[in-house]
């Protein structure tokens, strides 16, 4: 039945957005790629993200968007393998023009992460798990 599930969000600028997450080590599958829309995956299992400018997401969703600056339309999670590596995505956003609104930190225990947004307002959080210290 379902082969891959994409995610996609609404941007103002495609080059800038495409530029912003180069930025912070994502890659792109160039094929898919046009002048109004782009192709980001993520991960070893290619999970796929598509960044469409604002018009023709909303062609596609035939709603209207949520404003980022006030709501938010959904909490993009991502694995890390260290703490390290948060630390160090927290500065590649940062130096990117993106907002870490959660500075790097322990939660829960057995938790470390951050949380930013990107240069459209939409809310990721980057989350290492050690699952030997959950009780």
């Amino acid at each position: 039945m379902t082969k891959q599930i994409w995610l996609n969000l609404p941007v103002k600028e495609v080059a800038k957005s495409k530029a912003f997450f180069s930025k912070i080590g994502f890659s792109f599958n160039e094929e898919h790629d046009t002048p109004s829309s782009t192709c980001m995956v993520v991960g070893e299992g290619k999970f796929v993200v598509m960044l469409f400018e604002e018009s023709l997401f909303v062609s596609f969703s035939q709603n209207k968007l949520t404003d980022t600056q006030s709501s938010s339309e959904v909490l993009i999670s991502i694995d890390a393998e260290s703490i390290a590596e948060v630390d160090e995505l927290a500065e590649k956003v940062k130096e990117a023009g993106g907002i870490v609104f959660a500075p790097p930190a322990d939660s829960q225990g057995w938790m470390y992460g951050c949380g930013f947004a990107d240069l459209d307002g939409h809310r990721w959080n980057v989350l290492f798990m050690d699952f030997s210290k959950l009780s």
